[in-house]
This record gives C-alpha cells, structure tokens and sequence, in this order.
C-alpha cells in the first residue's frame, strides 16, 4: 500500500483535481510561490473564490527558503484555510523539477506531486528519467507531471533560447512508456516577463491551438498542462516602469487565450511571473511615494492585498476554477 506523507500536511495529489477540471471544462490555477506573503494571498484568494489550488515550488524556491520551512508553511497554510472555514484542495507541486534526486527529496519531504522536466533531454532520455520518477511516486501516491516540447525563456534555473513546439505524434508514445499522470507540452507559451518583446503596434502571436487539439485527439480525457502562461498584465507593467523599473516591450499570453484554452484539455495553468510583478509593482510605488518607509509590513502588507486580488480575478475571470472546490 503507497504511503501518502503528504495526508499529514493535510494535502492531495492533482489525481482527482485534474478529473473534475477535464469534466468540467476549467483549468486549476498552478502559483509559484518564494515567501509567506506570497503564500498567504495565493490560498485566501482561492479559499475566497472557493477554487482548487497548486501551490508550486521551484528548485530555487526551495534553496531560497529551506525544505523544511517549507514543508511547514505549507502544513500552516492548509490549516489556516481550514480555520478560515473552507475545504478547498490543495496540492504541494514541485515545479521543473531537473533530477531524480530533487525529485525523490520533495516526496520525501511531504510533496503530493512533482514535475520532472526531462524535455532538454534526447527523447529516450527524457522517456527513461521521466519513469523512473513515476516508478517511485508511485510507492508515496505521488502524482508526476511530464514535459515534450521546450518553452523559452528564463526562469530560475530552466533557459532556453527557442521553443520547440510538441510533436503530438510523440504524446501516445512518451505517456504510455513513462505512466506520468499529466503532460506539459509546448504550444507558444514561454518562462519570463518577455515572453513576446514587443515593438510599439505589434500584436502578441496566437498560442498553436492546432497542436493541443491534436494532442487532446492522440491523448483523450488526459490531462495536460501549460506552463509560461503569465499575462504579463500591462497596468502592472506600467506601474513598475513609473516607479522606476525598466521593462518595456514586456508582454504576456493575452488572457482570452488562457480563457480558450482552459475549455480545453488543459487541467493546469502555471502562473508566476505574474505574481512577482504584482509584488514589485506595489513595493516599488510605496517606496517612491514614502521613501522614508523601513517597516516590511508597511511594503509587504499592500503586495499581498494586491496579490490576493490578482489571484481571484484569474480564477474567476481566466480559469474558470472559482466555485469549483
């Protein structure tokens, strides 16, 4: 029988999140999260909007704030929804993850899911370390996610120059040779605030719907994934511009297209860009307009107000996931 750490941190795994989400034509909302204000506005904003959660970390998330903090402030969140009373599902995600070992340490650790992301990898490669992660989630009731195709961009430790768009007659092969529970793939999204370097006039490009619905043909009623997906909302591109940043050009997946997308096959949509420009936005507009400002809560209070906010609106107007739990 599995053994399941994770039921003592009071968490699921995306098992039974992932059926009800191809059910019902929405996607669970996938956030990135570094620090405890972060995590605070991530589960009342979905405790709130009454929606499933994934509460993703990164490997650098990981080293930044230490496993076993970590493992905690996972257990404190579920608890603090609870006493909230709600009874939303929440998920503990490894986020790209790079090796078995890495792997291995987060189920260990109280993890109820882990992406191993082999898609730098020759194919076969990507097949044979992608499964021997599945093999020994499958002792803890784990559920693991997979990659094909490669996004560009840059986050923490994951870089890439260009997209290489799935091949959806691939899909059938890598699912049934790993045994992964869900499957990223890549259609045009990418890590990053500059996911598309607009000039003045120019139009984000379309995602590559043609290649999910092929996929979703080779893989029905199986849960796949997209990851990259940020907006990279322009108020809070413009908020961190006039209050001294540079990001121009800076653009994100429109969110008509997430909305589309979320009608589909697509059970997970990963968000953390978003989160952090939200959170840089309002720090640096309290400390242009109170430079006199030293007190953490005074800048961190108002970042997570702001965050919470954020994350209810995509669940209720992008995702489709409030009312959900």
């Amino acid at each position: 029988m599995a053994k399941r750490l994770y039921e003592e941190l009071g968490l699921v795994n995306t098992r039974e999140m992932f059926k009800k989400a191809f059910e019902g034509r929405y996607a669970i909302p996938a956030y990135n999260f570094n620090n405890m204000e972060q995590l605070q506005a991530i589960v009342i904003g979905c405790a709130e909007s009454k929606s499933p959660v994934i509460l993703q970390v990164s490997k650098g998330a990981r080293e930044y704030a230490n496993q076993t903090l970590l493992r905690y402030m996972a257990m404190g969140a579920v608890k603090m929804v609870r006493e909230m009373g709600s009874n939303i599902p929440i998920t503990l995600h490894l986020d790209h993850g790079d090796s078995f070992e890495l792997c291995k340490s987060c189920i260990e650790f109280g993890f109820s899911s882990v992406m191993i992301d082999g898609s730098h990898l020759p194919y076969e490669e990507n097949i044979k370390l992608t499964k021997q992660v599945v093999d020994f989630a499958r002792g803890y009731d784990v559920t693991v996610e997979g990659e094909l195709g490669v996004l560009a961009g840059i986050e923490e430790h994951v870089v890439a120059e260009k997209s290489h768009y799935t091949d959806p007659n691939q899909v059938q092969d890598f699912v049934g040779k790993t045994g992964v529970d869900s499957l990223a793939i890549s259609i045009g999204t990418s890590h990053g605030a500059y996911k598309f370097k607009l000039k003045p006039g120019e139009s984000v490009p379309p995602l590559r719907f043609d290649i999910l619905h092929e996929v979703e043909k080779k893989l029905p009623g199986f849960p796949i994934v997209l990851h990259g997906a940020s907006s990279v909302l322009p108020k809070y591109v413009d908020m961190i511009n006039q209050y001294g940043g540079k990001l121009e050009g800076a653009a994100g997946v429109p969110e008509d297209q997430l909305r589309e997308a979320a009608r589909s096959a697509v059970c997970k949509i990963n968000i953390d860009t978003d989160g952090r420009m939200v959170v840089t936005a309002v720090i640096r507009k309290v400390f242009v307009e109170n430079p006199k400002e030293f007190d953490p809560r005074k800048y961190l209070g108002p970042a997570r107000k702001e965050l919470l906010e954020l994350i209810k609106h995509k669940n209720i107007n992008v995702l489709g996931s409030a009312n959900r739990a």
